[in-house]
């Protein structure tokens, strides 16, 4: 069966409608332009580019806006303590069991890698037609708007949190089942994670941070995708931990891929921190006293900065 029949029908089994690339509209675009004129379309194409860039462009962001919502209340969910639990579970969002979670992740990661799959397929198809590479050049742009579902820190985050699932005592045969195609690897001792849902695409994480060249401690994605221990993101971007990445300044770049505005709405990834210090228990403790005595030593340094304003000194 043709992957286009495939998407749709795995589309249309979905519960309620979600957000999906249009292979019929984009596929009805690109018809017109082989039905014209010229044997074969230009490098650059009005009939194409004036419709197929910007609609395909539109179904990009609403799936990875719809990705990101659900994977970022799935992850609430879990993560949830305290006063905010005890609110979920009066509104009766906590009632979802182990596997309940593990099933709904597991269908997050599906809708990100079978879209991720529909988009590049489409735009494979738009190259062919137009003797181009116009579909590529399209994609690498997408990355630097931050549409392309698998830079999502989100996705990171949901493959952390299947592998914390499946790790505890409490799950059954069946529910550890759903995710062998994730799991956390060591290649000389550095971590990586790794997802293979798919035969046709494969994800591999790297969870080391550039700047300290050590495994992320307390990790946190940049919107570029690039992750990196918090305290060394702090350090690139000039403000001390106390103030946190909130008070980095907006053209601040990526330490790695020199993007800018990458502090801009950068996510803390609790489930990967949660997952490494179960995996690196070790390091983890040696990496918490050291960054404790670091945090401690700003946090005065904050405070004797702030008396002597104070004081006028």
């Amino acid at each position: 069966m043709k992957f286009c029949k495939t998407y749709q029908q795995y589309m249309q089994g979905q519960g309620h409608k979600l957000p999906a690339v249009g292979f019929k509209k984009l596929k009805k675009i690109m018809k017109r332009c082989r039905r014209a004129s010229t044997p074969t379309c230009p490098d650059r194409c009005p009939v194409c580019d004036g419709t197929f860039f910007p609609s395909l462009l539109n179904e990009m962001s609403d799936i990875v806006g719809c990705f990101n919502q659900r994977a970022q209340a799935l992850l609430e969910l879990h993560l949830a303590s305290g006063f905010r639990k005890y609110f979920l579970m009066l509104k009766g969002k906590l009632q979802r069991n182990h596997n309940a979670l593990i099933e709904e992740g597991k269908d997050l990661v599906i809708y990100a890698l079978i879209n991720a799959i529909a988009i590049r397929k489409i735009l494979k198809k738009y190259d062919k037609i137009h003797y181009s590479k116009q579909g590529q050049l399209f994609k690498s742009k997408v990355q630097t708007m931050h549409k392309e579902i698998l830079q999502s820190p989100w996705l990171c985050e949901l493959i952390a949190l299947h592998i914390n699932l499946r790790g505890k005592k409490a799950k059954s045969r069946e529910a550890a089942a759903l995710f062998d195609g994730c799991y956390l690897t060591f290649k000389d001792g550095k971590p990586s994670l790794s997802c293979e849902l798919f035969d046709s695409i494969k994800i591999d994480i790297t969870l080391t941070c550039s700047i300290c060249l050590d495994t992320v401690f307390d990790p946190v994605s940049l919107m570029c995708g690039h992750i990196f221990c918090y305290s060394c993101a702090c350090s690139a971007a000039s403000v001390t931990i106390v103030d946190g990445l909130k008070a980095a300044n907006s053209k601040q770049k990526c330490p790695l891929c020199r993007q800018e505005r990458a502090y801009d709405d950068a996510v803390h990834l609790e489930e990967l921190n949660i997952l490494l210090g179960r995996s690196c228990k070790e390091y983890w403790e040696q990496r918490l006293q050291m960054e404790r005595t670091e945090r401690v030593k700003q946090v005065k340094e904050h405070w004797e900065t702030q008396c002597r304003v104070f004081v006028g000194i």
